[in-house]
């Protein structure tokens, strides 16, 4: 053994004697960057585990100072490999894994320049050790990213092509309408199928949400109504399936929580494997009539919009329907927008001006005007059309301006 490889020893044996401590330190510093790996102890410990393995392997190494060809590779503790099936199980994103190899192996080796600074019998010989530690150091941790990466993606192919794709394959079924026992649900779904169904789509306006945001917005769904966790359904980059299952019809679903920068349609409470599909359908019409408009209210529930996504069906005709009923106030502007609500409002109240001017916020002769100014740009009195003229008022609410006649929907 020759002196350069001593010394590569004595320092990686005075490392190790404080292994626990340098653990710890590892950990506090992922942890700081990564808070997913904070999540609870579970997930903690195994963090701690591999940052354990991992600085014994390495240390292990640079005691034979292994940076020549003749190396052998490097073993991969089965901790490390843990990790990497728990990020992809709980739906880490991926540069977890980069962000916690960097910081720890910052930490590994502050630890081990202080116990070199110490040991090593002139400057000459610390430089000349250090350049070879470092060498085992890049060496030892770009592969075992490398294999962990591998492990990672592995762990996914079988998420993706086991368990996950029998759910979608399920879902689907139902959602066709296809012959599928309650024992084959029960176990790849983990519902009882007689039971309460409440469809939700769950979608944002934003492309930069973060991609676990709907998840963390169903399961709160499902939370505030005392459900178990949704069973979900990814339908696209930012839209997501989501069923809550419960003993009984939820009670007052326009009161859910409003998550940040998500949007909600609420499909009604149905039982059944038929109730299990209508209920999507009743969702599904219901995102296809909001997401066409920007920026409206966080949740919306299928009593709220029930008629409207009736007759917004064809969305051409309605189109034409509403030009025909509202001529002129249909436009886009400011002028007739404030005009518009305040018709559908009042009307609302039963033509009750003062209680219009308290939902609006305005004086009650403000209102008066405006309903007058209204009904002058329909041509007719609201109340001799009264139901057509409500249901062009809200479909121009939820559809925005309707599109010239002749290009189509």
């Amino acid at each position: 053994m020759g002196a350069g490889t001593a010394l590569l020893g004595a320092i990686a044996e005075r490392v190790e004697d404080e292994l626990e401590p340098l653990v710890d330190e590892m950990v506090e510093a992922i942890v700081e960057v990564v808070p997913a790996f904070d999540g609870d102890a579970v997930i903690r410990l195994e963090v701690a585990a591999s940052c354990r393995g991992n600085a014994r392997r390495f240390l292990a190494m640079a005691a034979r100072g292994e940076t020549g060809p003749e190396r052998a590779p490097v073993d991969v503790p089965p901790e490390a490999l843990d990790v990497a099936r728990t990020v992809v199980r709980r739906g880490i994103e991926s540069d977890a894994i980069y962000h916690g190899y960097r910081q720890g192996q910052q930490v590994l080796w502050r630890r081990w320049m202080t116990a070199a600074e110490t040991l090593a019998p002139s400057k000459r010989e610390l430089v000349a050790t250090l350049d070879r530690s470092l060498a085992v150091l890049f060496r030892y941790v770009d592969e075992v990213v490398v294999r962990v990466v591998a492990e990672m993606q592995h762990e996914r192919d079988q998420v993706l092509g086991g368990a996950l794709a029998r759910r979608a394959e399920t879902i689907r079924l139902l959602l066709d309408g296809a012959p599928i026992g309650q024992d084959a649900v029960a176990q790849r779904l983990g519902i009882d199928l007689e039971r309460h169904h409440t469809a939700t789509v769950l979608w944002s306006d934003r492309a930069d949400l973060d991609g676990g945001a709907l998840e963390t917005a169903t399961v709160a769904l499902a939370q505030a109504v005392g459900a178990r966790p949704p069973i979900t359904l990814a339908a696209g980059v930012t839209t997501l399936w989501a069923w809550i299952t419960t003993d009984a019809p939820i009670e007052a679903p326009e009161q859910l929580p409003a998550p940040s920068g998500v949007r909600v349609a609420i499909g009604p409470t149905l039982p059944g494997a038929l109730g299990f599909r209508r209920s999507h359908g009743a969702a599904q019409a219901m995102h296809r009539l909001l997401a066409a408009a920007p920026g409206g209210a966080p949740v919306t529930t299928y009593a709220e919009l029930e008629i409207t996504t009736l007759a917004a069906g064809d969305e051409e005709r309605a189109a034409d329907f509403v030009r025909r009923t509202l001529g002129p106030l249909a436009e886009d502007d400011a002028t007739a927008n404030r005009l518009r609500e305040t018709l559908r409002v009042f009307l609302d109240e039963a033509e009750n001006a003062p209680r219009a001017a308290a939902r609006l916020h305005a004086h009650r002769n403000t209102v008066l005007q405006r309903v007058a100014r209204a009904t002058a740009l329909l041509g007719y009195v609201p109340g001799e059309r009264r139901l057509a003229v409500e249901l062009a008022l809200e479909l121009r609410r939820r559809l925005g301006p309707p599109r010239p006649p002749g290009r189509g929907a």
